[in-house]
């Protein structure tokens, strides 16, 4: 029987060794990996490419969803799992449209928890499929992010978010625009603020997954 390669991430050492026990003490999988914080995670999943991903929503540096945005974007073929102490419906509903296999509570029964794994590793999801409306409401949020970028970001904003999703520096960038590195950072802070988000690699993983409708609409960079 094939082992399932596991990565585990949460921001308290007391469950990350719980999960470690429990999953060890079972056959068929393998842990390979323990974060704290989410940029580990997703570091361990790009470096480790395991088959399943177990991750709490909120976690620190990047957050559960903003882990799946990037894994998207980056087409990783891990499968993630939530194991939250709690989840709301619009979280639910979240994790369900952008490709979460499922989410599971802390509180359920070690055996559960087992099981709903091994289902997860011969590729069942166990998230609810979502109704006609959810998956409206979703496709309106992609829409209303892309309206909001080009709305609230400047030409010089929205060229500098294109160029951090084709993965340059600030100093590679700075050169492009033929302005100092230290304005690019201060419109990176901008753009942070203004799409609510926490750092680059979500930027440049929220550019990548809607480049499609920004590709037509965000300024192009002309050099002469």
């Amino acid at each position: 029987m094939r082992c399932a390669s596991v990565v585990i991430a949460d921001r308290y050492p007391v469950v990350l060794q719980g999960l470690t026990n429990a999953l060890t003490a079972e056959s068929g999988f393998k842990v390979v990996a323990c974060c704290s914080d989410g940029t580990d995670c997703i570091e361990a999943i790009r470096s480790l490419m395991p088959d399943i991903a177990i991750l709490d929503i909120s976690l620190p540096g990047l957050t559960g969803l903003e882990i799946l945005t990037i894994a998207n974007s980056e087409s990783l073929s891990t499968r993630l799992v939530f194991f939250t102490a709690s989840v709301d419906d619009h979280e639910l509903a979240m994790s369900a449209a952008a490709g979460a296999y499922a989410v599971i509570l802390k509180d359920v029964a070690p055996e559960i928890l087992v099981e709903s794994l091994r289902q997860v590793a011969d590729g069942q999801r166990l998230l609810p499929l979502l109704t006609s409306d959810q998956t409206v409401r979703w496709e309106q949020r992609n829409i209303a992010f892309t309206e909001n970028a080009l709305a609230v970001l400047t030409d010089r904003e929205r060229q500098i978010m294109r160029l951090v999703s084709e993965g340059l520096s600030n100093k590679a960038i700075g050169r492009r625009l033929n302005i100092a590195g230290g304005t690019i950072k201060v419109h990176l802070h901008h753009i942070y603020q203004k799409l609510e988000i926490s750092n680059r690699t979500v930027l440049a993983a929220l550019a990548i997954s809607h480049n499609d409708m920004m590709g037509a609409e965000f300024p192009r960079i002309r050099f002469s």
